[in-house]
């Protein structure tokens, strides 16, 4: 299978090693990151037992065009992409939240709306809200950042509170998510898209800001098609989505959501493809580009080889 399900390397100067939920992450001389983006999965913040081919490209190779895309709103951590599925990168302190921003109803959003709540993060919406129902404004719903198990949903006064972020900095990470998420809500227009709500992640070396991980991804980010949009809502039909939901509604349908005693549905290599086909179809309609696979091989022998020649030119 050409897949990356996980990596075992040992670079020169290399200093630490990170095995993350999908990303396998190289410290190198406590200055760089090396980051391969694996073919793991997580849904509801647990890893599925078999990898997705492709999956790890697809995310890298979007990552990297749209913090190109970007780069003037807010400077970010790439230093180069040397293989489709690596990232090389400089070392930040990261910020302890996530920053989520919604511009629609869906997701963890709604369903904290459908079950009687009209305050998330402190944030207030309005009664009377349907699914999928654009809002009269983007929100900013932020989430912890933890290690280990789930994140957890945070007040912009409770952040600056308990000191997780100071108040200068956080007016700033408020300021670049709102511009972020309109450049992204503006390509995704182009590509027949809505941007439905997404997360950024940011860090900070010698006292500035930069943008860190992976954004406008299918993990990281909910997109909906604009043609037909307003007609399912009027029907109160579901919206056709490029996201990782399937995954999660598989998962749901087959009696999973990531609580104690639940077990994760036996993976098929149907189920595998099929996923694996969904991922190639949301690079291609978000990117508008072909996806084009790597010629077949030792995909860890081409990874590695990529990243010492990357390594050497820091």
């Amino acid at each position: 299978m050409n897949a990356i399900k996980e990596t075992h390397f040992q670079f020169p100067n290399q200093t630490s090693f990170y095995k993350g939920k999908v990303r396998d992450v190289y410290t190198i001389d406590n200055k760089y990151l090396a980051m391969v983006v694996s073919d793991r999965i997580s849904a509801f913040d647990v890893v599925l037992p078999e990898p997705i081919p492709y999956k790890g490209q697809v995310l890298n190779q979007i990552a990297a065009k749209f913090l190109q895309a970007t780069a003037d709103i807010v400077p970010n951590w790439v230093i180069s992409v040397p293989d489709p599925s690596v990232t090389i990168g400089r070392i930040c302190e990261p910020f302890k939240v996530e920053m989520v921003i919604r511009g629609y109803l869906a997701g963890h959003a709604w369903r904290e709306y459908s079950s009687g709540k009209r305050t998330i993060c402190g944030v207030s919406m309005p009664d009377g809200l349907k699914e999928n129902d654009k809002l009269p404004e983007p929100i900013i719903t932020p989430t912890t950042k933890a290690s280990v198990g789930h994140d957890e949903d945070i007040s912009r006064e409770q952040i600056l509170a308990k000191g997780i972020v100071s108040e200068s900095d956080y007016t700033e990470l408020e300021k670049y998510t709102r511009a972020l998420y309109q450049r992204g809500t503006e390509i995704a227009a182009q590509r027949g898209l809505i941007l439905v709500d997404t997360k950024y992640e940011f860090g900070k070396v010698d006292g500035k800001i930069y943008l860190i991980d992976e954004i406008h991804t299918p993990d990281s980010s909910r997109y909906f098609y604009q043609e037909g949009y307003e007609q399912r809502q009027k029907n109160g039909e579901p919206q056709r989505q490029l996201s990782k939901e399937f995954v999660r509604k598989w998962l749901i349908e087959n009696g999973f959501q990531g609580k104690d005693g639940q077990a994760v549905p036996f993976m098929t290599n149907d189920i595998v493809n099929s996923i694996s086909e969904r991922y190639i179809e949301l690079f291609e309609q978000i990117t508008g580009e072909n996806f084009v696979k790597p010629a077949e091989g030792q995909v860890l022998n081409r990874v590695e080889a990529a990243i010492n020649k990357a390594l050497t030119a820091l």
